[in-house]
């Protein structure tokens, strides 16, 4: 019989942990990953990324964002990761943004409810990749506007979940998602920032157990705390870098990470912090809006 279920959650807490996929951390080895299709993604004007671009004159090239996006591929089969792939949809051009359309946690993938039109029907082939691969669903967010890249877990027991209350990610979708966690002992810490700022990992990523990436000149003293009381050590992105989305990159694991190639700020101070850097160009795709860490949704990392 299948073990596929659209609510894995048990009410008031005690839902079962998942053995084969799930996550209790962003930076545990990563074993499996969630990537989106390149084949018809095309930049559109969705956040205040993709409108600098455009506003200033370039040129999407869809053949070169299918290398890069291979380039990144072969960065995660080095490093020992499986790929799976969403089913392609061209009414979805924005689709390869996996990491949006649901989060992963220790429980099972939520699946997340977007807002924009050209995003909205994501649910479906997110939902048809869970139920074909036999992953029971944590449960589904109904309550308003969710978006994964707003969604870190950033040590076990203690997630951090930002919203800007557009139709991004809504306060009353944070809250649902926070009355199911915290009935399972777990923290959710909620952060409101700028609409500007698209995402938490525009500003914010895990690197290590005790190192995160962080464009402190934008957020309020109050994040800061919260994060250095978790014991988590902060390398400093200028706003410059975070706003070409060098802060966007992901924990593989080991002292491993994945940064964008023109992070190069980032790339020194995270091989000055003795960590294995891996840096594919993404730029024709990090152009329309997102990079790295919006390009993948992890599945399975080992539990710390």
């Amino acid at each position: 019989m299948s073990e596929f279920t659209l609510k894995n959650r048990v009410e008031g807490g005690g839902s079962r942990e998942l053995s084969d996929w799930g996550m209790n951390s962003e930076y545990g080895v990563l074993r499996e990953v969630l990537l989106g299709p390149i084949e018809n993604y095309r930049w559109l004007e969705t956040s205040s990324v993709s409108r600098r671009t455009l506003r200033l004159g370039y040129k999407f090239d869809p053949e070169i964002a299918k290398q890069q996006h291979a380039e990144m591929e072969a960065c995660y089969r080095d490093a020992g990761v499986t790929i799976h792939k969403l089913q392609a949809d061209p009414a979805l051009p924005y689709q390869v943004f996996a990491r949006d359309s649901s989060v992963m946690t220790p429980w099972g993938p939520v699946v997340a409810q977007m807002g924009h039109w050209w995003r909205r029907g994501e649910y479906g082939p997110v939902i048809r990749f869970y139920h074909d691969n036999d992953i029971p669903i944590y449960d589904v967010i109904t309550a308003g506007a969710f978006e994964g890249g707003d969604f870190q877990v950033v040590k076990p027991g203690s997630i951090l979940c930002g919203f800007s209350d557009t139709d991004r990610t809504q306060k009353v979708a944070v809250d649902q998602l926070k009355s199911w966690v915290e009935p399972e002992g777990w923290e959710l810490k909620t952060y409101q920032f700028d609409p500007f700022f698209v995402h938490l990992d525009v500003f914010f990523a895990m690197l290590t157990e005790g190192l995160a990436a962080m464009c402190t000149d934008v957020v309020e003293p109050e994040l800061v705390a919260w994060v250095k009381s978790r014991n988590i050590e902060i390398v400093e992105v200028s706003f410059e870098d975070a706003m070409c989305l060098g802060c966007n990159v992901v924990a593989l694991g080991n002292d491993r990470v994945m940064i964008p190639r023109e992070a190069k700020n980032l790339r020194e101070l995270c091989l000055a912090n003795g960590l294995k850097v891996y840096a594919p160009d993404i730029s024709m795709i990090s152009k329309g809006g997102g990079s790295l860490h919006c390009l993948c949704q992890p599945l399975h990392r080992d539990p710390v």
